[in-house]
């Protein structure tokens, strides 16, 4: 394998006009049983949990944020792990910026189990695992009837 410097390979001691020789290096240390395989304990079938039911959210408590940098992340990320569904305005960004607030959001929605949805092409819908924003609130969110009453 080349991990020890034995002379054999030197080119001052190779000569090509010399015999080859069938000389093969033997390590003499004995073989080792491996240990036996313990058996694997037997399947259980899957228990099947009830899933809870999503309510409904309250638009009142939906978050309405317009970062203007990546630093604001954190008060989406913060209302977010509260539970609280955030709207995620990203018109007044950059371009890279954006994109790179939208990669936080969607490892934040992965990690906490919620979902996210693009209302429109810079307005993103951040919800938690519990709630639901319905068809009628979503339609006013894409609109720009929704108004953050907190």
């Amino acid at each position: 394998m080349g991990l020890v410097e034995d002379g054999r390979y030197d080119n001052e001691s190779f000569d090509a006009d010399s015999e080859l020789t069938s000389d093969v290096y033997v390590d003499e240390e004995p073989v080792r049983e491996a240990p036996p395989v313990a058996q694997l304990p037997a399947r259980r079938p899957p228990q099947i949990v009830p899933v809870a039911e999503k309510e409904v959210a309250d638009l009142s408590r939906i978050v309405s944020v317009r970062p203007r940098s990546y630093n604001e992340a954190r008060v989406i990320g913060e209302n977010f792990r509260d539970g609280i569904p955030v709207i995620m305005n990203l018109s007044d960004m950059e371009d890279g910026e954006d994109k790179r607030l939208v990669d936080f959001a969607a490892g934040l929605i992965f990690g906490m189990r919620g979902n996210i949805e693009r209302v429109s092409s810079k307005v993103f819908l951040l919800c938690p695992e519990h709630l639901v924003v319905g068809p009628e609130d979503k339609e006013r969110i894409a609109t720009g009837g929704f108004f953050n009453q907190s």
